[in-house]
């Protein structure tokens, strides 16, 4: 039996996630993490809700930025893709946008609510220069 992706509307929990991560507010849109979660975002390894956080702090903070979801797929195993597109500029040089596109793979435990127990990230390329 071959497992297949199927391209589906954008679950709300999601947009929830993306949201938090362009305003650094964590409350609801975090909510399917756990301190079991762990993420993967490039070569990083980030363990539990709380350290995710203080990641997408540290990387987001001097930033203005907006993530936008293009596509979006439900996988089996309870396996969630999806494309999208970041733009972002330095709060210190907001006219200098930048977009770079982007990859998450969600792993979930359980669905209903949602739980998450592996997201994997990959971004890019981009000038990195542009917004470092």
């Amino acid at each position: 039996m071959t497992n297949t992706a199927q391209a589906t509307s954008v679950p709300d929990w999601v947009l929830k996630f993306m949201d938090a991560i362009d305003t650094l507010e964590f409350d609801e849109g975090f909510a399917p993490l756990t301190e079991d979660t762990d993420m993967f975002f490039g070569t990083a390894h980030i363990h539990g809700v709380e350290a995710i956080k203080a990641f997408f702090v540290k990387i987001d903070a001097p930033l203005i930025i907006t993530h936008e979801v293009l596509e979006f797929w439900t996988a089996g195993g309870g396996v969630r893709l999806l494309r999208g597109e970041a733009t972002m500029a330095k709060k210190s040089e907001p006219d200098r946008v930048v977009r770079a596109p982007f990859t998450h793979i969600f792993y979930l435990d359980q669905e209903d609510p949602v739980r998450v127990r592996t997201l994997r990230i990959t971004a890019g390329p981009l000038q990195t220069d542009a917004v470092m």
